[in-house]
């Protein structure tokens, strides 16, 4: 029966583009009604397909960005210059448009609030995605009693997603967000200015003892760096989940 009801849910529907935003020079979020949406837990995914004229499809998997409460969907989507799907996605879309897609797809990287905390998120680029999935469930379910720590590496302070709402989830909802600014920084940062290490898991996190719950996602070797490091400060490995993604998306 599970598996069933998996399979039915793996149906390719059509969805309307209602919004697309941009989010960062290099990312739009790009909201969708879809027709008898099951709904989702915060951490899934879905599947996108385009079918070109001459009947070529390719396909994607993206991270759902909206909370489980949310009435649409809404997926963050960012450019890669030499990707074959997100280009389009990102720079063609528009109101109106008709995307098909298949899921909510994902069972071990998600969070449900009667989970409880404390929650760790680290997050790569655009594998904040997820995550902030996660802290918008937290939020619009009342789940703020449960202890938040977000550590984001980016490129540079332009390329943080969701900047003003995560200052709203840190000032409204006790978010104790942290930012890793690999490439550059603005005058007088001061954040993290390097890549992601032991050092700066264990000062921004709940140490081992308090058994958070511990999500990573973003570029593979990011999430193999940051998962070992956690290890290696005493996180049980079965209480890492993690989400990796490669330049193709």
């Amino acid at each position: 029966m599970e598996r069933a009801a998996v399979l039915g849910r793996l149906t390719w529907t059509v969805a309307t583009v209602a919004e697309r935003v941009e989010e960062t020079a290099q990312a739009v979020t790009i909201a969708l009604d879809v027709p008898g949406w099951p709904g989702h837990v915060a951490g899934q995914h879905v599947d996108l397909r385009l079918t070109a004229e001459d009947g070529y499809q390719a396909q994607r998997s993206y991270s759902i960005a909206s909370a489980p409460e949310d009435d649409g969907l809404a997926l963050t989507i960012e450019r890669l210059e030499d990707g074959e799907v997100s280009p389009f996605l990102t720079q063609e879309v528009r109101p109106g448009d008709e995307l098909e897609l298949r899921g909510p797809i994902g069972g071990h990287f998600v969070w449900r609030s009667t989970d409880g905390g404390p929650l760790m998120l680290v997050g790569g680029g655009s594998g904040l995605v997820p995550l902030m999935a996660m802290l918008r469930h937290r939020a619009h379910s009342g789940a703020v009693d449960v202890p938040a720590h977000l550590l984001l590496s980016a490129r540079t302070w332009d390329d943080v997603l969701y900047r003003d709402e995560l200052a709203e989830q840190a000032a409204v909802h006790g978010l104790e967000a942290h930012y890793a600014l690999t490439r550059a920084q603005p005058p007088g940062w001061e954040g993290f200015a390097r890549r992601v290490d032991g050092d700066m898991l264990r000062a921004v996190g709940p140490p081992p003892e308090a058994a958070p719950r511990v999500f990573v996602c973003g570029p593979t070797g990011f999430v193999e760096r940051a998962a070992d490091a956690l290890v290696a400060l005493g996180h049980r490995p079965a209480a890492i989940r993690a989400e990796r993604f490669g330049a193709t998306g």
